[in-house]
């Protein structure tokens, strides 16, 4: 006679249904379902998010931080360059050491053409930056309180903005502040006469051999000398206008834009911007499961299973449309005495 198995403890029996029913659900395949909630609340939630959304990569994303460009931060180079030049603003003159950064360097040197200029700066008190804090009474500015996010040390008095209906703390600064009464200028009506000498020179230890583009001349040539192809090729020094018309490029358009479109970070944004509009799905489905009146019963037509048979009586692609409702199902059989 056969031994009888002894049952197996409750814990492992536990343990085995939990590891079949977790390798059962790892072969479903979850699909949205589509309800809709006539309810103008939460619709107008809905939309007031997606319009949001929208209005934030479509104004700030594309048009202010122009994200559809794609613009060189460091360019390498191994030529030095030295920049000449002088341009005016209202009331300065720059020299190279103000707008060219750097004056003289080994790789690369940036011109300014455009600068934010705060005139007759003074030390004193005078309103805080709405970027900072804004305020309704002395009671919102503590004094001598220090944001590190501002320009100077608040007094204790709320006073008018610069401009229109705010007030802001007052600080002891330098006044005005920046954001209150910066002013842009430009700065490249001149550019495209700068000129700039370009040095490029090899040596070879080994053979003792050195060569560079500059002719080794002992009068004034390169105090006088501007390249031309035609009358003066071998001269290194080149007028910033030249080199980008022979980049075919237009330097009044380059000194205000200073970026180019790009395909790559024009998708990314743009699937980052379908994505998050998807925010407000999430939002209000939160709403209509959790605080809603009737949520056990949305959430009951929310989500739903369907199990489709083991061992179907007819050719799957009958039971994938029973699944789908495309076809009504199989009338049952009756049979009679």
């Amino acid at each position: 006679m056969a031994a009888a198995q002894r049952p197996l403890p409750a814990r492992v029996a536990a343990a085995q249904r939990l590891a079949r029913g977790c390798w059962s659900a790892f072969w479903d395949y979850e699909t949205p379902k589509v309800i809709v909630v006539r309810n103008r609340r939460l619709g107008a939630v809905y939309r007031t998010v997606q319009l949001l959304i929208l209005l934030y990569f479509v104004w700030y994303v594309f048009i202010v931080q122009k994200s559809y460009q794609d613009s060189e931060t460091g360019p390498e180079s191994s030529i030095i360059t030295k920049v000449k030049g002088i341009t005016t603003s209202e009331h300065k003159v720059w020299d190279v050491e103000e707008y060219v950064k750097p004056p003289e360097g080994g790789s690369v040197f940036s011109i300014i053409t455009r600068i934010e200029v705060t005139p007759s700066q003074t030390l004193g008190t005078c309103p805080e930056s709405m970027r900072v804090h804004t305020c309704h009474s002395d009671d919102d500015c503590i004094a001598g309180e220090l944001d590190m996010l501002g320009n100077g040390l608040r007094t204790g008095h709320c006073v008018p903005y610069y401009y229109g209906a705010f007030k802001t703390c007052e600080v002891s600064a330098w006044c005005p502040v920046e954001d209150g009464a910066s002013v842009s200028q430009f700065l490249g009506k001149m550019a495209p006469n700068f000129t700039i000498l370009i040095k490029n020179s090899i040596h070879y230890p080994k053979f003792k051999f050195s060569k560079g583009n500059i002719a080794s001349q002992k009068n004034d040539y390169l105090k006088r000398c501007t390249f031309d192809s035609d009358f003066d090729p071998y001269c290194p020094i080149f007028r910033l206008g030249f080199i980008v018309e022979q980049a075919g490029e237009n330097f009044e358009e380059l000194a205000h834009k200073a970026g180019k479109f790009s395909l790559i970070p024009t998708i990314i944004n743009l699937a980052t911007a379908l994505t998050s509009i998807g925010v407000g799905s999430f939002l209000c489905d939160w709403i209509l499961l959790t605080f809603m009146n009737k949520n056990k019963v949305y959430s009951h037509k929310k989500f739903d299973k369907v199990c489709t048979p083991r061992h179907p009586s007819y050719s799957w692609p009958v039971t994938l449309a029973l699944v789908l409702g495309q076809v009504p199902p199989p009338p049952s059989h009756y049979f009679q005495d």
